[in-house]
This record gives C-alpha cells, sequence and structure tokens, in this order.
C-alpha cells in the first residue's frame, strides 16, 4: 500500500491520446473493443484492461500493436457495464469499489470471448494479458482455465492470489522495480513458491527504476529516462506470446 488514503498507485502515467484502430462490438452479455491484423490468423490475444476500464485509450493501443504483430486482439469490458475508476473519484472509497469487480470472478465472460473469438474470428490459439486489476485476472486465469495456452501479468497485484502458484499454462511476469503496490518482497516470495509448485515454464522480470503501469501507462516521449524499459516490457510481452501461440 503506498498510504491510506491512495491504496493504488493507478493514476501515475500518462492518458494516451489515441483513438484506435479496431471497432466496438456485442459480444454475449458484455461490450468488447476488437482489432484483427490485415491477414488471416488462427491466433487471438484477450486485452485485460486495468481499474481504468475498456475503453481507455492507452490500453486499445496496446491492444492495436498486438494486432500489428499479427493477433486479433480483443479487450472485453470485464466491469460488465459497471462504471471504471476516474482519477477523480476519492481514493478513500477505492477499496469498497473494488470490491464489487472481482478480478477472480471473470469465467463466464472470459467462456462467451472465447467463443467469440472461435466462433467469429477463426482463433484457434488464444492467449490473454493484463494490466494491474487485469494482471490478477491472468494469474487467476492460468491458475484453471484449460482453453488458454499463455498468459502475461503486467504488474498484476500478487496479494490477490499469493496463495496459488500451481499454474497451467507458461506464464510470464512483469514487474517494476520501483512499484508502490508490489514491493519487491511480494516479488521475490512469488518466485520462491512459483519455484516450488509450478510445472510448466514461467518467467518473473524486473525493470529497473519502473513504477506501476510503466509498460501501458507511460509515454515515451514524456518520460525519455523509462523509454528503453517501456519499449523492452512491450517487445518482451510479444516474445512470449510468439513463444506459445
Amino acid at each position: 500500500m503506498a498510504n491510506e488514503s491512495r491504496p493504488c498507485p493507478c493514476d501515475i502515467g500518462d492518458r494516451f491520446d489515441y483513438g484506435g484502430r479496431g471497432q466496438e462490438v456485442q459480444v454475449g452479455h458484455i461490450k468488447a473493443y476488437v482489432c484483427k491484423p490485415s491477414a488471416s490468423t488462427d491466433k487471438a490475444v484477450i486485452v485485460i484492461h486495468d481499474i481504468f476500464g475498456w475503453q481507455l485509450p492507452n490500453t486499445r493501443y496496446i491492444a492495436d500493436m498486438l494486432t500489428t504483430n499479427g493477433y486479433t486482439a480483443i479487450c472485453p469490458d470485464f466491469f460488465v457495464g459497471q462504471e471504471a475508476w476516474k482519477p477523480s473519484n476519492d481514493w478513500a472509497s477505492f477499496d469498497d469499489w473494488v470490491k464489487t469487480r472481482d478480478a477472480g470472478k471473470i469465467d463466464k465472460e472470459v467462456d462467451v470471448v472465447l467463443k467469440y473469438l472461435k466462433d467469429q474470428c477463426g482463433a484457434k490459439k488464444v492467449g490473454v494479458i493484463g494490466f494491474c486489476w487485469g494482471g490478477a485476472a491472468v494469474q487467476h486465469l492460468m491458475l484453471k482455465n484449460p482453453h488458454l495456452k499463455t498468459g502475461v501479468s503486467i504488474y498484476g497485484v500478487i496479494r490477490r492470489f499469493e496463495d496459488k502458484h500451481s499454474l497451467l499454462h507458461p506464464t510470464f511476469f512483469i514487474f517494476g522495480e520501483k512499484d508502490d503496490i508490489i514491493p519487491l518482497e511480494q516479488v521475490t516470495l512469488l518466485e520462491q513458491k512459483l519455484k516450488q509448485d509450478c510445472k510448466v515454464d514461467y518467467k518473473v522480470k524486473i525493470y529497473p527504476g519502473q513504477t506501476h503501469g510503466f509498460v501501458h501507462r507511460k509515454r515515451e516521449d514524456i518520460n525519455p529516462q523509462d523509454k528503453p524499459y517501456i519499449e523492452e516490457g512491450r517487445k518482451d510481452m510479444i516474445n512470449w506470446l510468439n513463444k506459445y501461440l
């Protein structure tokens, strides 16, 4: 915890001025942003948003980046119509707000999205990435969903699943060295538990000097000192997906 009045530092970073190349569609009972590559593919990636929700331009920017790398990308509204967090909201209310948006209770939505990807997009291999709240959701899915091939948890909140490490699929964990919400001792403990319990390939990587949100919430042109790590984090994410999808 950063402090009691600011329990989550997810407002660190920049809001991208970005429109997106994809489109919004209805997928079962939820809305989703979908972007498809120019050439047909049977590989898709589910992008799980942070507390700022599925319409955040930053998250759509990353989804479109996946598309330029040959993947169908889909970013569903995992808050299922509930309001996303706003930077102007009172942080004292955050804990109550997040209780009604459980990163471990998205299975019904994921099943609907997987069916859509298979039926409408021809996807046969599906991976998942997620940021912060979405990173915790990735860990949840890697522990239980047999239909996904791999996952990348990007500064996922460790304490959400700190007692569970028997992953079903190869998983890559990205953390920032200076992340206020995820202390390095938590990351060290995660590594120890994975070494002990995990039977599949995994990787835990800490990026020097980086704060929470650096991969998708910082702009290289505004944060030149962070640019190498922003680019490295994104490249590592793509390389991991390329390896297992």
